[in-house]
């Protein structure tokens, strides 16, 4: 099979209205995964979901972003682990022909190899995400469920720099895992890695059975991911930690930054996304939601267009405007570009407009 053409599409990050378009849809293609992980968001199992969307139905689903304009959603390959999909490169291969640019998260699974890699590349997927979330096999392979997911996990970095793939690490913030971090920076700077994003942890699916962070010990935290961010030989961001914009802005502004200097940063980039507004998730069966994490569902591609949901739901609108939002979320002075976890309000609540109780900030006080 020949890989598809690569079409000239807009940067990723050039400038969007997120209540129209958004930056990521993550989809996920498969609820089968070999791998047990603590933390497991889709509650993986071994065998695909029996609704499953169906070949045919999944490129009806991709032949709906395209109408999302200029500049492209950026669309992320999940699960599950992706690669347990027999059709995945000829679904990559549809995508890419309706200029949708891919990325893929795959499980550290023997399917993982490097000429699974290098075909995933010649069928034009731009970057891979791979999960590091110890220093080392014991820490690692712990919270993986499965022995060897470290071992194969590195050997896949090393696949990744040898094909010049762009390769970002998700990193689980927790209370099991924060006092290693500094110990798996450490181990990804001698790593050909693009990105460090840390996913500060939510309370669903079997993520249940870990422990997160008081709202202190994760904006003592936050000091600190600034703080190598500014030194760091790649790119570090949060997930689900929108409060971190509210930190980094304070560090910024009393470094004598201006507010210009600051919209060009990677942290100015990213004001304002957050679950439902920047990021839209599908879900192996078709669920339109506002993030994997916040699993509420506003449609479903079998039924409805993945665009219209996104602009016009009842749910994705709210989500839209934080002037809905509530508690101190509601009244915060810096809504507009953090706007809280929709997903942990979601998950502490049940109300995803609720406020984020990870976040120390009381509106109104000086930073």
């Amino acid at each position: 099979m020949t890989a598809p053409p690569q079409p000239v599409r807009p940067m990723r990050h050039a400038p969007r209205n997120f209540a129209l378009t958004p930056l990521n849809i993550y989809w996920e293609m498969t609820q089968a995964c070999a791998l047990a992980c603590r933390h497991c968001r889709a509650e993986a199992m071994p065998q695909p979901h029996p609704l499953q969307l169906s070949f045919e139905e999944s490129v009806r689903f991709l032949r709906q972003i395209p109408d999302f304009g200029d500049p492209m959603p950026q669309l992320i390959l999940t699960g599950g682990d992706p690669l347990a999909r027999p059709d995945l490169l000829d679904l990559i291969d549809a995508a890419r022909a309706l200029g949708v640019p891919v990325s893929i998260t795959p499980s550290a699974t023997p399917n993982l190899t490097r000429t699974t890699l290098a075909a995933l590349k010649a069928h034009g997927v731009e970057a891979l995400g791979l999960s590091l979330d110890g220093s080392n096999a014991a820490r690692h392979d712990a919270i993986r469920g499965v022995g060897g997911t470290f071992d194969r996990t590195i050997e896949a970095m090393e696949w990744a720099a040898e094909l010049d793939m762009p390769l970002q690490i998700n990193t689980l913030v927790a209370a099991e895992t924060a006092d290693d971090l500094p110990s798996i920076y450490a181990l990804l700077k001698t790593k050909q890695v693009a990105r460090w994003s840390l996913f500060f942890l939510i309370s669903v699916g079997r993520g249940r059975v870990l422990q997160s962070l008081t709202p202190a010990e994760a904006e003592q935290l936050m000091v600190w991911i600034y703080r190598i961010a500014q030194e760091a030989p790649f790119a570090v961001a949060t997930t689900e930690a929108p409060s971190y914009r509210r930190v980094a802005l304070g560090e910024m502004r009393a470094a004598g930054m201006s507010s210009e200097q600051i919209r060009q940063t990677p942290v100015g980039r990213g004001f304002g996304i957050r679950d439902g507004n920047g990021i839209v998730f599908v879900s192996n069966t078709g669920e339109i939601c506002p993030a994997g994490f916040l699993p509420l569902a506003a449609g479903n591609v079998r039924t409805d267009h993945i665009v219209q949901v996104y602009r016009e739901s009842l749910l994705f609108s709210a989500l839209h405007d934080p002037s809905q939002f509530g508690g101190r979320c509601g009244r915060c002075e810096y809504r507009a570009i953090c706007g809280g976890s929709r997903a942990r309000a979601f998950a502490a609540t049940g109300d995803p407009l609720a406020e984020d109780p990870l976040c120390t900030y009381q509106p109104g006080q000086t930073m």
